[in-house]
């Protein structure tokens, strides 16, 4: 059945909250963006493993590998900007989901690269990571 409306939850799974608009913004900005977020990723994946990947789906403009803070090392993501909104839509029609040293990436709009992104969010600079510690039965949550 047709439907006046595009269902915008499916542009992407994830709402960042750092966005500084508002929610009809970040759907508008997510509508026409040219940046994938790509997670998931094994910390020894490269810029040059991702870029032969992402040059698959169009040309890119550039590649942002996420990093831990305070030691400079990938912490499992990356941004992938595109030229034309037309490749960023292939990236995450046919490359979410591929197997890429072992993990499945999963790719995502984003509403855009902005500098200081490209840092992890944890404490120590990295991934938030969820711990479970199996001796005590307790969670600890790290960030």
């Amino acid at each position: 059945m047709a439907s006046l409306f595009k269902d915008l939850a499916k542009l992407s799974a994830y709402r960042d909250r750092r966005f500084p608009g508002n929610q009809e913004e970040y759907e508008r900005a997510l509508q026409t963006s040219t940046t994938v977020y790509v997670g998931n990723m094994s910390f020894y994946t490269t810029e040059e493993q991702m870029y032969e990947l992402f040059s698959r789906a169009g040309e890119i403009k550039k590649i942002i590998m996420g990093l831990d803070k305070n030691s400079k090392t990938p912490c499992g993501f990356c941004f992938v900007l595109y030229y034309s909104r037309e490749d960023t839509e292939d990236a995450v029609k046919y490359i979410s989901g591929t197997m890429l040293d072992d993990r499945p990436i999963r790719v995502d709009f984003d509403w855009g690269f902005e500098e200081g992104r490209q840092w992890g969010r944890g404490r120590s600079g990295g991934q938030v990571i969820l711990y479970l510690s199996f001796s005590y039965k307790y969670l600890y949550f790290y960030k």
